[in-house]
């Protein structure tokens, strides 16, 4: 079944594509989208009002929450969210976690690479903020759908997380959370809307939009989540749930 997309929605997706690389001119968003100017106009200003786009002199520009914003309106309009994802640059779904974290008092590492057991290992972001480092990994496209894909996307996830808390200390990682006395490692999955799941075999399934409250709330939950914890004196691994 074919799905007509909303004028809006097919404007939201033209500014994706757009405003990749920055700022564009209004008259080269009217061309893609091909509409009318006054209806281009009158749709800017409403995206402007709700805080999507930044519109001035005829030139439109987005930062890179603002385009994750746009993205997930798209989808509520009822875009194909795996299209819709396309647009986005990986950084840019990065940078989101990022500042959810920042803004949460967390410290943030990007694509932490480690080494253990004889393989290359690497973590999209962790966050850490005393006692707890928040491993994530990032899909900015869509696998709720389907839960033996998930499975897979999770259990990968929890071993990735639980190898980084084996192998750590580690000289050539360098992270804030190796000083302090107990860790707890608590693996989760990033993607860029709500799923089907919420959790699955304990593993937060995290729209990203939604990041900056779980963290808020997370000090009070990680004990009902999957995780292991750490002494960093010892060693020693224990507390897995």
């Amino acid at each position: 079944m074919v799905i007509r997309l909303s004028i809006e929605a097919n404007l939201i997706i033209s500014l994706l594509k757009l405003t990749r690389e920055g700022a564009v001119s209004l008259e080269l968003v009217k061309k893609d989208a091909k509409l009318p100017l006054q209806l281009v106009e009158k749709l800017l200003q409403k995206l402007q009002n709700d805080g999507y786009i930044y519109l001035q002199k005829n030139v439109v520009d987005v930062d890179c929450l603002q385009r994750v914003k746009l993205a997930v309106y798209a989808v509520q309009l009822g875009a194909d969210l795996e299209y819709v994802s396309g647009f986005l640059r990986w950084k840019e779904f990065e940078d989101i976690a990022a500042i959810a974290f920042e803004r949460n008092g967390y410290g943030v590492y990007r694509n932490l690479r480690f080494k253990h057991a004889g393989r290359r290992w690497e973590i999209d972001v962790v966050g850490c903020k005393k006692p707890i480092a928040v491993c994530l990994d990032c899909k900015h496209w869509h696998y709720g759908v389907y839960p033996s894909a998930l499975r897979k996307i999770v259990e990968e996830q929890v071993e990735r997380t639980f190898t980084f808390a084996e192998s750590l200390p580690n000289p050539s990682v360098k992270i804030e959370c190796v000083s302090w006395e107990r860790i707890k490692f608590v693996p989760a999955i990033l993607l860029l809307a709500a799923g089907r799941f919420k959790f699955f075999d304990d593993v937060p399934i995290i729209p990203v939009l939604q990041l900056q409250d779980f963290l808020t709330q997370l000090p009070a939950f990680a004990d009902s989540l999957k995780h292991l914890t750490k002494n960093m004196r010892s060693r020693a691994t224990f507390g897995i749930q």
